[in-house]
């Protein structure tokens, strides 16, 4: 299993940036490889991944939830992946947004990547997008701010 930790510092809010990640859907507008994402309910997502030539298909589930603090989710089915994605205002309209991301590479293309650092460098990339998409917008494209605890999903 492979351990990533990435932070980028938005200039927005906490609860704007929290609001932005939470429409999952949004996400293929700044991760690279991400062709789509359907939330199917409060909890759960559908995901379509394309990454050097592979397409997959996955579910995963939110496992913990805190409005302006963290997301949590972990895969149910097919790519075996976890993370917590966390806010921490720094300033009125400045934000600390961390994803740490467990990722357990499938076949020899996939292993090599992660050797060699390209999924840690995936990461970082897709977090600079992240910055970039939230902050040329200036306000989310939707919220949730529902509660997730642990062991409650």
């Amino acid at each position: 299993m492979s351990n990533t930790t990435e932070s980028v510092d938005v200039d927005v809010d906490v609860t704007t940036a929290y609001n932005q990640w939470t429409q999952f859907e949004s996400f293929p507008q700044f991760m690279d490889g991400v062709d789509e994402i359907r939330q199917t309910d409060d909890t759960h997502t559908h995901w379509k991944t394309s990454i050097g030539g592979v397409t997959r298909e996955f579910d995963a589930t939110i496992t913990e939830q805190h409005p302006d603090e963290r997301v949590a989710w972990k895969s149910v089915d097919g790519t075996s992946h976890a993370g917590v994605i966390t806010f921490h205002r720094l300033a009125e309209s400045k934000t600390r947004v961390t994803a740490q991301i467990d990722i357990d590479p499938e076949g020899i293309a996939e292993t090599v990547a992660d050797k060699t650092g390209v999924i840690s460098r995936r990461i970082k990339a897709d977090m600079t997008r992240f910055k970039a998409f939230i902050e040329a917008r200036g306000s989310e494209t939707g919220s949730w701010r529902g509660d997730v605890s642990p062991g409650t999903r």
